[in-house]
């Protein structure tokens, strides 16, 4: 059961509908609870309104919600994403993404970033902006790092609520987060589809 009980429907469903998952339940449960819907708005927008594709926008997102460990996030799936081409093949690619043939080089520096910036932020040096310099402009890499960046931040505080109520098995049966066990956004044979808008 989640560490933080979701708002009620008579709060969330006026502000960002019923038909959401948990984990923005539980963000309308502030004490102000009209910030989840600037919440659903800025993270939509921030997510759509980009200069890099969807497809590298969810590669990143997954990956880093690995290694947040946060099983919420790696149980979505978001809709504009697997419109342009994210499956479950593609997603099991990023269990060892510099050996999947699926996979670009300007993927694998992407998401070398985003391993980096999620699990030791202070190893991105010139060599690692070199590498993103060769597939994206300085516009793109300022972008793919604020997305990354919120990812990191929002999946770190989501993880800690041990959000598994809504999930699929594949995220349900493993321990808690902080057993120490290790969930994937792959292998599933389920996953919960997203609108961003």
């Amino acid at each position: 059961m989640a560490r933080i009980a979701p708002a009620a429907p008579e709060v969330y469903t006026p502000l960002i509908g019923d038909d959401v998952p948990l984990v923005m339940k539980i963000h309308a449960r502030a004490t102000r609870p009209e910030r989840v819907r600037t919440l659903v708005t800025f993270f939509g927008a921030w997510m759509t309104d980009t200069s890099l594709a969807p497809r590298l926008v969810e590669l990143v997102r997954l990956r880093i919600a690995f290694h947040n460990q946060c099983r919420s996030c790696m149980a979505m799936r978001y809709d504009h994403a697997t419109l342009d081409g994210v499956d479950e093949d593609l997603v099991c690619s990023l269990e060892k993404p510099e050996e999947a043939p699926n996979l670009t080089d300007a993927d694998r520096a992407a998401l070398d970033y985003a391993d980096r910036l999620a699990t030791n932020h202070l190893s991105i040096d010139d060599t690692v902006y070199d590498d993103l310099r060769k597939y994206y402009s300085d516009g793109e890499i300022v972008e793919l790092g604020q997305i990354a960046a919120i990812c990191v931040g929002l999946g770190r505080l989501d993880a800690t609520w041990d959000l598994r109520d809504d999930l699929p098995e594949h995220f349900k049966q493993q321990g808690p987060a902080s057993s120490g066990t290790i969930v994937t956004p792959w292998g599933g044979d389920s996953w919960v589809e997203v609108s961003l808008g």
